[in-house]
């Protein structure tokens, strides 16, 4: 028998688009919670923007968005034109008979439409009402928009980020959309439990941006403790800890370790590298005999951490010497065995379809799209023993669920629901219908 989820019987109505918004409510989603999307064809920008993340063998469609399916699985999706009465109505309806709402527009979108908090508490006074705009919703930048780079500009992590005397560098990758989606789940979770607690609803103010100065660190402790300011000291620490010629001190970087590097493993192909720390003079004893005791390893001068540093350069090409005859994998088991921080550096082929560890704990596992086909998709990075979290339904095909939404949980007679896309309502008149569409109004 299939154990419980945890959100089971609480319903979201998810009113938010590109990344930031929609991770939140996927992992809701994943904890058993009911959440239905509302979309408009002509304004989700998630679905429009597949780029290379539609599959090379699928024509590129609302519906074939690689990152709009990943981002959205264990979803329904509804589309209705709340811009309309009859479409407000409806929406309103939706609102009355659920738990959350969520949504991650700038701070005066949805009160514009009529759906900003202090009207849908008057739906429902317990409803918990979830914000996650850029800046939050006071202030005198709440009406700023902002996407994750920006955000992630303005909160500190640009600037700290690139070479020494070089432009700010920033990240590869928007983080702060997914760590603002974190802390969305976070804000809706914390809602529902109050509201169970005490019988009363609230709105959560979430800024993307203030987020990312959590993601700071002890940056801002240089500051408000030792009354420096936070700049690029050296090199940036991504493999090596100290590089040569740089300030040799601590700072909130990190602490100075030797050897901390990324070193090529046989048989030496593009991602054929092993990442080895060792924080101790103990670990760096434990790797010594790991590589057969070499004479340069057991010299003097390499017996202790500041010995280590002012040789780095020949103690990294002496490890890549010893390292470049194994492969990485075999690598990471000696080291582990004996004690010594080591782990491959894996691509995404790796993580996905080679990673013992991660295939142990489901954390790929594939979903069954009626466009894309059977495609992995993350699950959650944890494990509830009592009420699984766990993907459970493919993301959604647009206004897929409108029967079943409409119909079924508001008791819409089905005549209303043909009526609704001839007027409008559910879809653009001047839009072609999906198959699947014309088959449920039949």
């Amino acid at each position: 028998m299939a154990l419980p989820r945890a959100l089971q019987g609480i319903r979201v109505v998810d009113f938010t688009w590109v990344r930031a918004g929609p991770w939140a409510t996927r992992w809701l989603g994943a904890l058993g919670a009911q959440v239905i999307k509302v979309e408009w064809p002509e304004a989700e920008r998630g679905r429009q923007s597949g780029g290379n993340t539609t599959p090379r063998d699928v024509e590129r469609g609302l519906n074939t968005s690689g990152n709009f399916n990943d981002t959205n699985a264990n979803k329904l999706s509804i589309t209705l034109n709340v811009r309309s009465p009859r479409g407000m109505d409806l929406i309103r309806r939706l609102i009355s008979v659920s738990d959350a709402v969520i949504e991650n527009f700038s701070s005066r979108v949805l009160t514009s439409w009529g759906l900003g908090y202090e009207e849908l508490r008057k739906l429902r006074p317990d409803i918990v009402y979830v914000s996650m705009s850029g800046f939050g919703h006071t202030g005198r930048h709440h009406h700023y928009k902002t996407f994750g780079p920006v955000a992630q500009a303005v909160s500190g992590l640009t600037f700290l980020s690139g070479l020494p005397d070089k432009p700010p560098a920033g990240w590869g990758w928007s983080y702060l959309d997914d760590t603002g989606g974190l802390y969305g789940a976070m804000g809706v979770l914390t809602g529902i439990y109050h509201r169970n607690v005490t019988g009363e609803g609230q709105h959560i103010d979430l800024s993307q941006m203030i987020t990312g100065i959590t993601l700071n660190g002890p940056a801002i402790l240089d500051h408000t403790v030792n009354g420096r300011p936070s700049r690029r000291e050296g090199f940036p620490p991504g493999n090596a800890t100290h590089w040569p010629g740089a300030p040799l001190l601590n700072n909130y970087r990190g602490p100075t370790a030797a050897p901390h590097n990324a070193y090529r493993t046989s048989p030496g192909g593009y991602n054929d590298w092993c990442v080895i720390a060792c924080f101790s003079n103990e670990e760096w004893k434990r790797l010594v005999p790991l590589m057969g005791s070499p004479d340069w390893a057991t010299a003097t001068e390499l017996a202790d951490l500041d010995g280590r540093v002012r040789h780095q350069q020949a103690l990294d090409q002496g490890i890549e010497a010893w390292t470049s005859t194994l492969d990485k994998y075999e690598l990471t088991e000696s080291c582990q065995e004996a004690g010594v921080r080591a782990m491959p550096v894996q691509s995404s082929e790796d993580r996905v379809e080679h990673d013992p560890q991660l295939r142990h704990r489901d954390m790929y596992l594939a979903l069954e799209h009626p466009e894309l086909g059977s495609r992995k998709l993350q699950n959650a990075p944890f494990k509830l023993a009592a009420t699984p979290a766990v993907n459970h339904r493919p993301s959604p095909l647009i206004g897929e669920h409108n029967r079943q939404v409409f119909e079924d949980i508001l008791g819409l007679p089905h005549e209303d629901l043909v009526s609704g896309y001839e007027d409008g309502t559910f879809w653009p008149v001047d839009r072609a219908r999906y198959p699947y569409m014309e088959e449920m109004l039949k």
